[in-house]
């Protein structure tokens, strides 16, 4: 085997085995809920600051905007809400369910500023929060 390609190889396995211990400590260490229940998984996140507004986009593919609540708690914009299997889908023989199913919580460290009027919508799978900065 081609040294290049043994290392490629070995460093794929090796991102692929730290992002599986990732999830594993999100799952082992959930964050607990205010209203009883713990969050079962964390989405992944991205946040982007543009001249007026705080963006973050939040991977929730299958996830009805209406089952998902962002707020701002002490600088940090919390996201949280659940992904449920649909119902015609509960008696069915699963083959492979790699989604994460159940409550979610993702909190994110607000970069320093002020922000109000959180605003929620969908954008392709993924929840879009849009937190207007105050000048």
């Amino acid at each position: 085997m081609n040294s290049g390609r043994s290392r490629d190889w070995m460093w794929a396995e090796a991102v692929d085995m730290i992002d599986r211990v990732q999830r594993l400590r999100q799952q082992a260490f959930a964050p607990a809920r205010a209203g009883g229940g713990t969050a079962r998984w964390a989405p992944p996140a991205d946040m982007i600051e543009t001249e007026t507004d705080l963006l973050v986009l939040v991977a929730l593919p299958g996830v009805d905007l209406d089952q998902t609540e962002a707020v701002i708690e002490d600088g940090v914009l919390v996201v949280r809400g659940a992904r449920i299997l649909p119902v015609a889908l509960r008696t069915a023989k699963i083959h492979r369910l790699e989604l994460p199913q159940g409550r979610f919580e993702r909190r994110l460290p607000l970069p320093p500023g002020r922000y109000d009027n959180v605003r929620r919508s969908s954008d392709h799978g993924c929840l879009l929060v849009t937190l207007r900065k105050v000048l």
